[in-house]
C-alpha cells in the first residue's frame, strides 16, 4: 500500500472516513497502483477500504486468495453476489463519507474509473461517495527526488535529440538529399535507443498542414517529404528505462529556410508569450500564497490567444500531468476539454503547451514545469532552454 500515513492524514484533514479502492478486471489502474497490486489475471471484483485510522480491510473473491496473499491488512472473502453486498454493507457500516475514483459529472475523466453501478451500490448503503481526485494527485502524481533527477536528465537528452533532428534536416536539404517526416522520426527513435530512453510511442514530426493536427504522427506508409520553405513541428517525449522513471516532453518548431516568414513569426510569438504568461501567473499566485488551479492557468493562456484573434484555433487544453505515463494522474492545465479544479501542489510536474492550428500550418510550444514548493522559485521549468524564436534550418 502506497503512503498509508499520508492517505490517512489527508482523510482526517478533509473529514473523509476512508478511501474505498475498487477494481474489476484492471478497469481501475489507480486502485491497483495505490494498493500495490501487480498480479495479473484477477477476474473478480475486489475492494480495499483504507480508513482514516486503523488498518486496511480487503474484500476479495475466495477463488483468488492466492493473488492477495501478500497484502497488508485484514482480508475478508466472499463467493456470491449476495455475500459481496453484505460484506460491503458491513465494511461501510460506520463510515458516512468515502472517497472513490469518481468525478462528479465526469469532470476529470482520468479519475472516473469506478462504474456508475458500483457507485450506486455503495450509496444504497447510506454512504456518501466523494471524489478521490485530490487524493489521487497526492499519492500518484508527486515525484521523488530520484524521479526529478531522472526527469532532468531525460529532458536534457530529448532536447539534444531535438537539436540533432533539426540539424539533420538542414544538412539533408543543403545536400539536396530527400528526407521525410518519417525519416526524422526514425532518426529520433534511433537517438533515444542510443540514449537508453523509451518513448512508448513514436514522436511527432509534422510538416505544414500536418502540424495543424496535434496528434499527427507519420508512419512508414503515410508521411510527407520535407522541402525547402516548409514549416516543421517536432514533439518528442521519453523517459529512462528504469523502474518508476518519469517522462520529459517538449515541442519545438522550425522553418526550412534562412529567413522565417512574418506569418510564422507572428503566430509563434503569440504562442510563446501565452506559454510564458502561464509560468508568470503560477509564480505570481504562489507568491501571494493563493491556490493555483489547473483551469485558472488554462484561462490565462486561452484568454491571451483569444485576445490576439486565434481562440478558435487553440483546440486542446494548455497542458497535462506528467508522470510514469506521459499523461499522468495529477492536475491538468485545462478549462476547455474539462474544468480541472484541482490545485497545483508541490511535487507535481505538468506541461504548458499552447498551440494555434491554422489550415496551412500549426504552431505549438511546449515546456515542462515542476512545482518544487509553494514559492516563486519553486516553479521550475525543466525543459530548458525554452524556445524563444522559430528555428531556421538553412
Amino acid at each position: 500500500m502506497k503512503d498509508i500515513d499520508e492517505i490517512q492524514r489527508f482523510l482526517r484533514e478533509h473529514q473523509i472516513d476512508g478511501w474505498l479502492l475498487y477494481d474489476f478486471r484492471e478497469s481501475n489502474p489507480i486502485a491497483r497502483s495505490v494498493a500495490g497490486i501487480t498480479a495479473s489475471g484477477i477476474t473478480r471484483r475486489w475492494f480495499c477500504y483504507v480508513p482514516s485510522d486503523g488498518d486496511a480491510v480487503w474484500l476479495i473473491h475466495r477463488i483468488e486468495r492466492a493473488q492477495f496473499s501478500d497484502v497488508v491488512g485484514e482480508v475478508r472473502e466472499y463467493t456470491s453476489w449476495r455475500e459481496l453486498h453484505e460484506e460491503i454493507r458491513t465494511l461501510t457500516a460506520n463510515p458516512s463519507r468515502v472517497a472513490m475514483e469518481y468525478s462528479p459529472n465526469a469532470a476529470i475523466p482520468y479519475v472516473s474509473r469506478v462504474d456508475a453501478g458500483t457507485i450506486e451500490l455503495i450509496r444504497s448503503f447510506g454512504v456518501e461517495v466523494v471524489s478521490s481526485a485530490d487524493l489521487v494527485q497526492l499519492i500518484e502524481a508527486r515525484w521523488t527526488a530520484d524521479q526529478l533527477a531522472g526527469h532532468r536528465e531525460s529532458a536534457r537528452l530529448i532536447l539534444e535529440a531535438k537539436e540533432i533532428a533539426f540539424a539533420w534536416i538542414g544538412e539533408q536539404l543543403r545536400s539536396d538529399r530527400r528526407t521525410t517526416e518519417y525519416d526524422v522520426q526514425s532518426l529520433i527513435l534511433e537517438r533515444f535507443d542510443a540514449m537508453d530512453l523509451t518513448a512508448g510511442h513514436p514522436p511527432i514530426v509534422a510538416v505544414n498542414a500536418n502540424a495543424s493536427n496535434p496528434h499527427y504522427s507519420p508512419t512508414a506508409a503515410e508521411h510527407q517529404p520535407i522541402r525547402q520553405g516548409d514549416f516543421v513541428l517536432i514533439d518528442l517525449w521519453a523517459k529512462q528505462k528504469t523502474p518508476d522513471a518519469v517522462f520529459a516532453d517538449t515541442t519545438w518548431v522550425g522553418y526550412a529556410g534562412k529567413t522565417v516568414p512574418e506569418r510564422y513569426v507572428e503566430v509563434f510569438e503569440i504562442v510563446r508569450d501565452a506559454r510564458d504568461l502561464a509560468v508568470a501567473f503560477i509564480r505570481e499566485k504562489v507568491a501571494s500564497d493563493g491556490p493555483v488551479y489547473g483551469y485558472a492557468v488554462d484561462d490565462v493562456v486561452r484568454n491571451h490567444i483569444t485576445e490576439k484573434g486565434y481562440g478558435a484555433f487553440f483546440i486542446h487544453r494548455t497542458g497535462h500531468s506528467i508522470g510514469t505515463e506521459i499523461h499522468g494522474n495529477g492536475v491538468n492545465i485545462d478549462n476547455l476539454e474539462t474544468k480541472d479544479e484541482r490545485a497545483l501542489i508541490p511535487g507535481i510536474c505538468f506541461s504548458i503547451e499552447p498551440g494555434i492550428y491554422l489550415p496551412e500550418f500549426g504552431i505549438r510550444s511546449e515546456i515542462d514545469v515542476f512545482l518544487a514548493h509553494l514559492a516563486p522559485d519553486g516553479v521550475i521549468v525543466t525543459t530548458v532552454p525554452a524556445q524563444t524564436e522559430v528555428l531556421t534550418l538553412l
